[in-house]
């Protein structure tokens, strides 16, 4: 590809935590909106044939897919993970990063993230009990959707 040439923007899913029902989200968009999902993970995914899906399998190994993530995601795209790290990293590459929750990190709340996350790591890591992430619910779901559909229509061509 030459430097001329301008990639459409895509979604690229850090897939090994990415819950069934929002892959299914995403799945239906790709073909709706025609626009590329990727998926990486350290495992096999199967993905419904569509020419919008794209499953890529990285060896494993500490932060695997979220180095080809970071190295690949780049402005305009979306980034869809639960990993704060990996979130900081695509912000800075121009990327927009969105969490199976539905929320949107951003450049000015990512530090603040990052220093709760490394708080939390440091309790647990001292034996702290902390608990995990609360269930996926219904609010949840719907909450991803309607930032999904946002991203969406601010990449379409007006």
């Amino acid at each position: 590809m030459d430097e001329q040439t301008v990639q459409a923007p895509q979604i690229w899913v850090d897939a090994d935590a990415c819950p069934a029902v929002i892959r299914d989200i995403l799945f239906r968009a790709a073909d709706r909106a025609r626009v590329t999902v990727t998926l990486v993970a350290n495992q096999w995914l199967r993905t419904p044939p569509s020419p919008f899906l794209n499953a890529l399998q990285v060896q494993s190994g500490f932060d695997a897919a979220d180095d080809l993530i970071a190295e690949r995601a780049g402005p305009g795209d979306l980034v869809v993970t639960q990993d704060i790290p990996l979130a900081a990293r695509v912000l800075e590459r121009g990327a927009d990063a969105l969490n199976p929750r539905g929320e949107r990190y951003t450049r000015d709340a990512i530090a603040e993230r990052l220093s709760l996350r490394n708080f939390m790591e440091e309790l647990r890591g001292a034996g702290v009990q902390t608990g995990g992430p609360a269930t996926l619910h219904a609010r949840d779901r719907q909450a991803f959707a309607n930032q999904l559909d946002r991203w969406l229509a601010a990449r379409a061509p007006r």
